[in-house]
């Protein structure tokens, strides 16, 4: 592995591409440090340290970096864009004509990135209009009696709100600078960048709040846990395909064998994103209405506010088990996929070609989903489970969302650096 950073490094294009990806992520780390114009710095640190539990924003706060809560220019992170893009997933198979423009190929697909920028944009305008009014009124920050704005004038209001917008603009940018120009995916390394940023001071916390026993128990755990994503990450049921051979001209075409490679986790992240943004709702509302009293507002307050509540986590698993099978069922289509394999003259052995391919895969794919669901349930649990039995803060490292994002953004950049390695002949990092 040693060599193969060795190799890397000594490709002039190559090490172009690494260098240059850092040089964003510094770029990127820089702007999430930087207090927005009318920020109260002091206060805000102080509000910080003195508050454990800022359990409704810990999702927007994770992909920040901890920016969020800092009120820094890119306080809003990548999250308008995930929630841009994932929007737009579901409604290229709702809208007739997102989905033309999804098989017109690389055209269409600009076309879709453009919408998705500008949905971005609106969506960067609602959130900072959110939490900045959630600033101004002391309500960020629960517990914190502090002023985190130093006026709470119209104008204060407008400048933080385009300064937080426009700093999701150029993380956007920043991203697409990465894909055109780095290694990887850019959206996907600057959401790999923030998850780990806040990965030392969550181990530390962990270390200051029950010792340097507890500290090393999870760091044992942790890497079994790593260990158990990386092995079902990768983990995938490869149909076999087989192309006929066909004449065209004088040509003889086909007679290749490939497969379809269905993995066990289909649905990446996006589920866990899907069933943590719903129960925000709730926990929102509340904290709009901190100074209500009904007996909607107190259940709410009892059951989903706080992490460690078994209805809570049960629900939180349901949630997670069907938002994967919704979203398998909108990216990956059994029709299409043996629609073309028809056409083209492929068909898996044993397995005729047209509706007993389709129902074939449905089957494969429907059985396949399942342990994917509950894998993803379980690893989304484990930091609430942390919370119940060794009384760690909600931003527990090894688990959840953070264990899903570093893993998952680190194979597949690892696998397109191998990939040029072996392009020159190098031996790569997954030998």
């Amino acid at each position: 592995m040693l060599s193969a950073f060795v190799n890397a490094f000594r490709t002039p294009d190559l090490r172009r591409k690494l260098l240059f990806v850092l040089m964003i992520v510094a770029i990127f780390r820089l702007g999430s440090q930087i207090p927005a114009p009318g920020v109260n710095v002091a206060n805000v640190q102080s509000c910080i340290e003195q508050v454990e539990d800022n359990s409704v924003y810990n999702l927007i706060n994770l992909f920040s970096g901890g920016a969020l809560l800092q009120l820094t220019i890119f306080a809003l992170g990548i999250m308008p864009y995930i929630t841009a893009s994932i929007i737009l997933q579901l409604l290229v198979v709702v809208i007739p004509r997102l989905e033309a423009l999804k098989k017109e190929g690389q055209a269409g697909q600009t076309k879709i990135t453009q919408y998705t920028r500008y949905l971005t944009l609106g969506l960067a305008v609602l959130q900072a209009t959110g939490i900045v009014a959630l600033a101004r009124s002391g309500n960020l920050l629960q517990g914190c009696t502090e002023q985190l704005l130093h006026s709470d004038g119209t104008g204060t209001f407008l400048v933080l709100v385009v300064t937080m917008t426009a700093g999701t603009a150029v993380i956007m940018w920043l991203g697409e600078l990465i894909t055109e120009r780095g290694v990887g995916n850019g959206m996907s390394i600057l959401i790999f960048t923030q998850v780990v940023a806040t990965f030392p001071a969550s181990m530390w916390d962990v270390q200051k709040q029950q010792g340097w026993w507890t500290f090393g128990i999870v760091m044992v755990v942790g890497l079994v846990i790593v260990a158990a994503v990386i092995f079902i990450e990768q983990a995938q049921r490869r149909i076999p395909v087989q192309y006929a051979r066909r004449m065209v001209g004088r040509k003889m075409f086909g007679g290749s064998s490939t497969y379809i490679p269905l993995k066990v986790n289909q649905a990446g992240i996006i589920p866990v994103i899907f069933a943590s943004s719903l129960l925000y709702l709730p926990a929102m509302a509340v904290q709009f209405n901190q100074n209500a009293d009904s007996s909607v507002i107190r259940w709410i307050n009892k059951y989903f506010v706080s992490g460690d509540n078994p209805l809570y986590m049960a629900v939180f698993f349901l949630l997670i088990v069907f938002f994967t099978y919704f979203y398998v069922s909108i990216t990956f289509n059994p029709n299409e996929v043996a629609d073309n394999m028809k056409k083209y003259g492929g068909f898996i052995p044993g397995i005729r070609a047209g509706k007993p391919t389709e129902d074939y895969l449905s089957y494969v794919l429907s059985r396949i989903t399942f342990p994917g669901s509950i894998y993803l349930g379980l690893v989304a649990l484990i930091p609430l489970i942390a919370l119940v039995l060794i009384n760690a803060n909600q931003n527990f490292p090894f688990g959840g969302t953070s264990i899903l994002i570093m893993v998952g953004v680190a194979l597949d950049t690892v696998k397109q650096i191998e990939s040029q390695l072996q392009q020159r002949n190098y031996e790569g990092f997954l030998r």
